[in-house]
Parts: structure tokens; C-alpha cells; sequence
């Protein structure tokens, strides 16, 4: 039968039957193409579905000019992969990360999924937290950062495009530079997955405004183009 039929073999037997084909049901059942599905939604469909319910939460390094290791808690929406919440720490703990949760999603509406990996960091108090806000953990199985791509892909741009072209003091000096970036990120930096808008999305200027404009931005390690009437 031509095309993709969800016919199983007993219906297809019988509709051969209708037809005048005279064969057993053991040859329809022989000669079926069996196609392997998955018992369930695969990991990106899931992804895909779910893309305006999901946040992310990861912790990243940054080590400072005096040897100190700070510790970055972000949490990305997948929708317009918008940075919702960015905090620094020298030692985080379930508790402050519970307080960051909160920070972050201070009234509704809420997430209904959070995505996270199993970092111990992530203790008893962070998963009452989220238990009380009625928001459903996914925990990415171990050593699968793929499983996370959209937060990683954010921590490896942050690193690539601000964090490795200068030097952190502090916690103060840390903050002050993911202020810069992130809001670089949000207005001006276009992204591949977005249609090349940025997350705050950016209307198309015309030829007609004017001449091009350089806008400095981060310290003017990056730019900021647009058209200004002259």
C-alpha cells in the first residue's frame, strides 16, 4: 500500500481481504516493514516542546588576578535564550542557591521545568526550594553537557567574548563586567538560532535613517551598529 500506514497487521489483513487477495495473516506479518520508534519523545523533541517552560541553572569558574576561584550562578530561559538571573560568589552553598532561585522568579509567572546537571552544590535546601515553587527538576545525565548545550553554549560565549580579554579583581569587578556583557547580549548580539535578532529583538533600520554608527560597547570590546540621522 502506497504511503506510511499506521495500519497494524490484523487491519492490514483485512483490508487485502476486501480487496480480493486471498493471503494469510502470518505473510502480511512477514513482509511488514517494522520501523524502530522510541518508546517516548526523545530528549530534544522534549526540548523543543517545552522551549517556553524550560530554564536552565548552571555554576561556572572564573579565577581572579590574586588566585581565588569565584563562582557564577546563571540561569537562561530557552525561549529567546534571555540570562534571567547572574550572581557571584566565593562559596555557594544549596541555601544561597535557593536564594537565587527566588531572586530570579520573584513573582509569576514560573517555569514549569528546570534543567540542571547534578552538581552537589545543588543540596537539599535548593531542591525544597524548588519543590515549594512547584517547578519540576530535570537533572542531564553525568558528564553529558550536551544535554545542556543552550547554558553551556552562553558560559562558553561569555568566556570567549568578554571573560578571556581582561583581567577579574574581585567579586565587585566580576559583576560589573557580566553587567556589561550580558546586557551587550541581550540588545546587540545577534544569534544564529534567533534569525540573527538578538534576544531583546532589534528592528530592521533602513538606509533612509542615515549614515552607520559604531556604539561602543563592554568597554568597547564590542560594537553596536546603527543607522543615525546625520
Amino acid at each position: 500500500m502506497p504511503g506510511k500506514s499506521h495500519l497494524g497487521c490484523t487491519r492490514i489483513h483485512g483490508e487485502l481481504l476486501k480487496l480480493g487477495i486471498d493471503i494469510g495473516e502470518t505473510s502480511v506479518s512477514k513482509y511488514m516493514v517494522r520501523v524502530r520508534e522510541p518508546p517516548s519523545q526523545t530528549w530534544r523533541t522534549f526540548l523543543r516542546n517545552h522551549v517556553s517552560q524550560l530554564v536552565s541553572f548552571d555554576f561556572f569558574t572564573v579565577p581572579t588576578i590574586q588566585f581565588q576561584v569565584l563562582y557564577v550562578f546563571l540561569v537562561l530561559a530557552h525561549d529567546r535564550r534571555r540570562v534571567i538571573h547572574c550572581n557571584v560568589t566565593q562559596h555557594p552553598t544549596a541555601e544561597w542557591s535557593g536564594q537565587q532561585l527566588r531572586n530570579a522568579f520573584p513573582a509569576d509567572p514560573l517555569p514549569r521545568y528546570l534543567l540542571r546537571d547534578r552538581d552537589g552544590i545543588f543540596g537539599q535546601e535548593f531542591r525544597e526550594q524548588v519543590q515549594d515553587m512547584r517547578i519540576t527538576e530535570l537533572l542531564s545525565a553525568p558528564r553529558s553537557p550536551g544535554q545542556r548545550a543552550y547554558v553551556e553554549r552562553v558560559i562558553g560565549s561569555i568566556r570567549r567574548e568578554c571573560l578571556d580579554h581582561g583581567i577579574v579583581f574581585d567579586e565587585r569587578s566580576l559583576r560589573r563586567i557580566l553587567s556589561s556583557y550580558v546586557d551587550y547580549y541581550h540588545r546587540s548580539r545577534t544569534h544564529l538560532s534567533l534569525g540573527k535578532d538578538s534576544p531583546d529583538p532589534r528592528p530592521v533600520q533602513p538606509p533612509a535613517i542615515g549614515p552607520v554608527a559604531a556604539v561602543r560597547q563592554v568597554g568597547g570590546l564590542h560594537h553596536r551598529y546603527e543607522r543615525r540621522a546625520a
